[in-house]
């Protein structure tokens, strides 16, 4: 989502972080100022460099609805990977590269990622991991506050499907979702505390800011915030998906969420908001096991298959998916949960397992499923992103 455009109710912002690979093994590849300097006429600010060089961000506009977030997801996705196809590179979606060192990467050459470094060190040097972001547009900033305590319950629910991250430096971690793991060391990350009001909110970051601490409210990353300048909750839990269909179907979900919580708080009945060291237990579960956690249910003093209590959350949900237009991606995301391949770090793993721990074959298969589905259609060789996105054949 561009800063200068503004959410309404349950509109939807998707950032994905691709990696930049070699076409011809996977390897990571350090080329974004090349692709950035080609994508520019296309994609004009929708893309943008991250802290290595091997990374490149796509920000969506504002979506009014999934079909909208599916056709511009997919069209960029294609013309991304014909940018890149005539130099030998291709994008892989997955949270962490399966074989690529930190030390080894180039930083990104802008003034905020020298101060980012100076400040962080090695910390912020290793920071080699890609995520999807979800914006859901809520205008009421008291409504998303009391939104965002009560929605971290699932925070774990949500990672747990996207985790596709098992591997890190060329080593099976043994963890469905290590770019996690990476992910916690920086400061001001995780999940939030519960929060009592909007105003505890902004006293909070005018404190940090007025201390120095931060610039703005863009440098506290927990798993799910209230954007800085926009009217969202933005959940950052997540690792980049397997496949589109998972991106779509998380953030279908994201939305889903929030409208059903919006819609039981303005009746009176919003859930209570759990407090974070329960909410820890369940996130570690989620990075570990992935979909095959055990998840636990304090409210109720149970314990579930993850499957089972996404299952549930499904349920808990549904009655807003058909008013969203979402029937399509709720399904598909109640189709993985019966699929006993899993999710992306189970295929990734998988894959591993078949080729005697063959990393390559790995690094090639997510090629390959990073563009499953997408049409590879044929560029307008000027034509910004949004001219082409409208005369795409992609649907």
């Amino acid at each position: 989502m561009s800063e200068s455009e503004k959410a309404v109710p349950f509109s939807l912002g998707i950032e994905e972080e691709y990696q930049l690979v070699r076409q011809d093994n996977g390897a990571l590849s350090s080329s974004a100022p090349f692709v950035l300097e080609k994508g520019v006429p296309y994609f004009q600010e929708q893309i943008k460099p991250e802290m290595l060089q091997s990374t490149i961000e796509f920000i969506s506009s504002v979506l009014p609805n999934l079909e909208a977030a599916r056709k511009e997801l997919y069209t960029a996705r294609a013309l991304l990977y014909r940018l890149t196809k005539g130099d030998g590179l291709s994008l892989v979606s997955a949270g962490t590269h399966p074989s690529a060192a930190w030390r080894e990467e180039r930083r990104t050459e802008k003034e905020r990622y020298k101060e980012l470094e100076e400040e962080y060190q090695d910390v912020g040097r290793a920071i080699l991991i890609f995520g999807l972001h979800v914006h859901v547009g809520i205008p009421d900033k008291e409504m998303a506050i009391r939104i965002m305590n009560q929605v971290r319950t699932w925070l774990p629910h949500i990672l747990a499907f996207s985790a596709n991250s098992p591997f890190w430096q060329g080593r099976y971690t043994g963890l469905k979702s290590y770019r996690t793991v990476v992910w916690k060391r920086f400061p001001r990350g995780g999940l939030p505390d519960v929060i009592p009001s909007w105003a505890h909110f902004e006293r909070f970051v005018q404190d940090l800011v007025d201390m120095k601490c931060i610039d703005n409210g863009k440098k506290i990353w927990w798993d799910i915030r209230p954007h800085a300048f926009f009217d969202t909750l933005e959940f950052r839990i997540c690792d980049m998906p397997a496949t589109l269909e998972d991106t779509l179907a998380i953030a279908a979900l994201c939305q889903a969420l929030v409208a059903k919580l919006a819609r039981l708080n303005e009746r009176g009945e919003g859930p209570p908001a759990s407090p974070r060291d329960y909410i820890e237990e369940n996130k570690w579960r989620a990075m570990r096991y992935g979909l095959d956690a055990e998840a636990i249910d304090f409210q109720r003093h149970r314990k579930l298959p993850m499957r089972d209590a996404l299952c549930e959350l499904l349920d808990y949900v549904d009655e807003v998916v058909d008013e969203l237009g979402s029937r399509r991606e709720i399904d598909y995301l109640r189709q993985v949960l019966d699929d006993p391949q899993g999710n992306g770090a189970d295929r990734q793993i998988a894959i591993y397992k078949e080729s005697g721990g063959d990393i390559e074959a790995v690094q090639r298969f997510l090629i390959e499923q990073t563009m499953r589905g997408v049409e590879l259609t044929e560029l307008d060789s000027q034509a910004p992103f949004m001219h082409f996105m409208m005369h795409s054949r992609i649907s």
